[in-house]
């Protein structure tokens, strides 16, 4: 069967490599525009994924040695409750810039906190948004599935109300 690229990997390639498309299209420095392109799309593909390969090929073999170090061991667990964090972060950051048309941010010395107006919810990202959840937990559609059909109520909530 082969090698795949992992489904979660398919749109950073996409999108990554389409913007090095664009970037070199747009400012080809002597070259075709085409090919700068595509030169430009391979280089951005080629210098997103290698060092990730090869940090994962000369790691592989030291893993399990490494994995029985206690120090190392706390060390990996904290990265992870880095990323966990960050992750979770991001999605708080965009559930509220989604749901809230006004989005203030309160400061306490270096700490931001997002301060939704709660008067300028929009009521159709929020009824998109427990469709999906209902979609995705409830009746465990697959995210494709999810997405055609809150694109399409999306679309046909913005046709038949102009004002949404």
């Amino acid at each position: 069967m082969g090698w795949r690229w992992p489904n979660h990997a398919r749109p950073l390639v996409l999108v990554l490599s389409f913007v090095g498309f664009l970037a070199a299209f747009r400012a080809p420095v002597g070259l075709d525009p085409l090919l700068a392109g595509v030169l430009g799309a391979t280089l951005t593909a080629w210098v997103t994924f290698v060092p990730c390969f090869l940090w994962i090929f000369l790691g592989a073999p030291h893993i399990e040695r490494l994995r029985s170090n206690r120090a190392l061991s706390g060390a990996l667990a904290a990265i992870t409750a880095a990323v966990v964090g960050v992750i979770a972060n991001l999605a708080l950051w965009f559930g509220l810039h989604v749901l809230f048309r006004t989005v203030e941010t309160w400061r306490f010395g270096p700490l931001n906190l997002a301060a939704p107006d709660w008067g300028s919810i929009d009521l159709f990202a929020l009824v998109l948004s427990l469709v999906a959840a209902l979609c995705l937990f409830r009746f465990r559609l697959g995210v494709l599935a999810t997405l055609a059909i809150c694109g399409g109520l999306g679309l046909l909530l913005k046709v038949s109300l102009p004002l949404a």
